[in-house]
């Protein structure tokens, strides 16, 4: 019977800081799910990490504010620095990847300037979208908790087995 056992998985905090829902993001954007569902963080510090191990996809190269990973199960995620942070073009922001890279749970990705973005009146919560799930299932969303790179699972998902009928057809 362990052979048809659902395993949960996740994905890690992106940043040091605490977690936020979504819907509790002060973008209507972001917080009515236009570009995915997903979760928040508010960041203790200017890094961020990534949250899984997998392939960059993107990097919004002459801003710096955004990253796209597809994770090992083919899942692809989005990571955005702030609020309206697309209009600094670039400033106060370092990447450590490029597309391509192969990166592993806690890589720094990117680097910014959270006092200058605070002197400026920029938020810097951080959002982590889910844009193509994949045959996943979303379980659980763990927000409203403190959370720490590499050690605090912030989405939980299963493979969702959609129909067991279709997976038994499928190797017949």
């Amino acid at each position: 019977m362990g052979f048809f056992k659902k395993k949960t998985k996740a994905l890690y905090a992106m940043a040091n800081g605490q977690s936020i829902a979504i819907e509790d993001v002060p973008d209507e954007v972001f917080a009515t799910k236009m570009m995915g569902d997903g979760i928040a963080i508010q960041p203790k510090e200017g890094k961020i990490y990534a949250p899984c191990n997998g392939k960059v996809t993107m990097v919004m190269d002459n801003t710096k504010h955004a990253v796209g990973i597809e994770n090992e199960d083919g899942m692809e995620i989005l990571i955005h620095v702030g609020l309206d942070t697309v209009n600094l073009e670039g400033e106060g922001f370092d990447t450590f990847i490029q597309v391509g890279d192969e990166v592993k749970i806690g890589d720094l990705l990117i680097s910014y300037d959270k006092a200058g973005f605070e002197q400026k009146g920029i938020n810097d919560i951080t959002m982590l979208v889910i844009v193509d799930p994949k045959d996943y299932k979303i379980t659980e969303y763990c927000s409203h908790q403190d959370v720490t790179i590499q050690t605090s699972a912030i989405i939980k998902y299963k493979w969702a087995n959609i129909c067991f009928a279709h997976f038994i057809l499928k190797f017949c």
